[in-house]
């Protein structure tokens, strides 16, 4: 299997950006992907929620809210760090507007109620300590009692070295985009990871290195 570091795999995408995939169907694709995963694994849930960053590892998690809640399922989105701020993560974020999925901020919960869990929080990005509002995030997914999973890689975790902040999250499965990431294979971090699933999100093989 591809193991890539999270340089290689911004270069990767774009390559594929280059090639004709823009960055908004990347993430269409790796939304769909995870939450098709998602169903497999656990096929009798019927209420989900997302909890999602700004960045987009958040935007991914709308897509799965997004095509959650067309399937009927009873979906939160809960804004650990409030609007999304890139471009392609405000785009699937505006999608949910005209769709029956509940927004909330962090500070509006006391208990996430769902089946399962969608950690979209950092994603590759992260290194580091979480911060406050991270730490209150994971703590409320764990607090919940739903089934976990991470998408790319557990937030708190740091893709390139296998680093585990404290709080960090501790998935049953994390659904990792395109390429797997140090983080999957390392001993002390893969614990943190649960099953992973190698999601295919149509970068052509040309694309990597």
């Amino acid at each position: 299997m591809r193991v890539v570091t999270v340089a290689q795999m911004k270069q990767i995408e774009r390559n594929a950006d280059e090639s004709g995939l823009s960055y908004l169907q990347m993430m269409e694709n790796a939304g769909t992907a995870a939450y098709r995963e998602i169903r497999r694994q656990w096929p009798e849930a019927t209420c989900l929620a997302v909890v999602a960053g700004k960045g987009n590892n958040g935007g991914d998690g709308f897509v799965i809210a997004r095509l959650a809640a067309q399937e009927g399922l009873t979906v939160s989105v809960i804004l650990a760090e409030g609007q999304p701020v890139t471009p392609d993560a405000k785009t699937n974020y505006d999608r949910l507007k005209f769709l029956p999925v509940t927004i909330l901020q962090l500070d509006e919960i006391s208990q996430i109620q769902a089946d399962v869990v969608i950690d979209a929080l950092y994603g590759t990005g992260f290194h580091g300590a979480l911060r406050p509002s991270g730490r209150k995030a994971c703590a409320c997914i764990h607090h919940s009692g739903a089934h976990i999973a991470a998408l790319d890689v557990p937030s708190g975790l740091q893709a390139d070295t296998g680093a585990v902040a404290e709080g960090s999250i501790q998935a049953e499965l994390t659904i990792a985009f395109d390429s797997l990431k140090q983080v999957h294979i390392t001993a002390e971090a893969a614990v943190f990871c649960g099953k992973i699933v190698l999601a295919d999100i149509g970068i052509p093989e040309h694309c990597h290195p």
